[in-house]
């Protein structure tokens, strides 16, 4: 079993405990860190997002059922007020708990429902490491919800396309994708950026990241740019787990040269994933 695998059926056993994100990625065998990028990879969502999903959606099925008391639905749901379940409740599917009580039915909510990964990871050729010095990058950086909300990524790439020439004291012809600060949420850090040899005065619209000197795995993605995720999957889930290696709780690169065509997405770029 994938980790993925492992800690999709940890949740599905535990939906009505205490579930915390450091107990499920033991379930799986990896760390905190390892377990929300291939979870996302594996199914686009984040871990603590898909456990919310589930228990409002089984909630909200005993809703329908008829339960008597919101407030034990709520509790069994994780959380300790009617108050901080109906306003989770609201978000996840637009109307109450009462409403949904009253009417009767689950039909027309967005329902989560478990997910069956079928699917093997697919199969990637062995890595080559790489040790980096010091990084220093220089670019755009939005922060994002989690891969659910990370379709602005493209859109951040072709701003920054039209901003880099502003950018001082570039090294070399590399791009990077640079994603850090990934909490418990699934939330993150994207910057899309080049190498410089120092950060100076940089103008106000840019972030600058200093990455200390580490070793890497580096990945090489064939095919269309579109079909990142199904590579990071293979390295999450496939790769990493059997390798015998560890990843860090450092950013993640995704590094662009010439070889990748911005226009038609194809031509190839490196994946590096950063090691203990």
């Amino acid at each position: 079993m994938s980790p993925v695998e492992k800690a999709l059926w940890y949740i599905e056993g535990h939906l009505k405990l205490d579930l915390a994100l450091a107990d499920i990625a033991a379930s799986a065998g990896v760390s905190r860190h390892h377990l929300l990028r291939a979870f996302g990879a594996a199914t686009g969502l984040s871990v603590m997002r898909y456990v919310r999903g589930r228990r409002l959606s089984e909630a909200a099925r005993r809703l329908a059922d008829g339960a008597g008391d919101i407030l034990s639905v709520a509790v069994d749901a994780g959380y300790n007020s009617h108050e901080a379940f109906t306003r989770a409740f609201g978000e996840q599917f637009g109307v109450t708990p009462a409403e949904v009580r009253t009417r009767g039915s689950i039909d027309h909510l967005a329902l989560m429902p478990p997910i069956s990964l079928d699917a093997t990871p697919l199969e990637i050729e062995s890595p080559r490491f790489e040790d980096l010095d010091v990084l220093l990058v220089t670019g755009l950086n939005h922060r994002y919800g989690g891969l659910e909300d990370s379709a602005g990524v493209p859109g951040q790439w072709q701003q920054f396309g039209d901003e880099q020439a502003q950018i001082k004291a570039r090294i070399g012809a590399s791009a990077y994708g640079v994603c850090f600060n990934l909490d418990d949420e699934g939330s993150m850090d994207y910057l899309c950026g080049i190498q410089v040899a120092g950060f100076g005065s940089q103008g106000s619209q840019f972030t600058c990241l200093r990455i200390p000197r580490r070793r890497y795995a580096v990945f090489t993605h064939r095919e269309h740019i579109a079909g990142i995720r199904r590579t990071w999957d293979a390295i999450w889930n496939g790769w990493l787990p059997r390798s015998g290696h560890e990843v860090a709780d450092a950013p993640l690169l995704e590094r662009y040269d010439d070889h990748l065509h911005p226009r038609s997405g194809r031509g190839g770029f490196s994946l590096l994933v950063p090691l203990s």
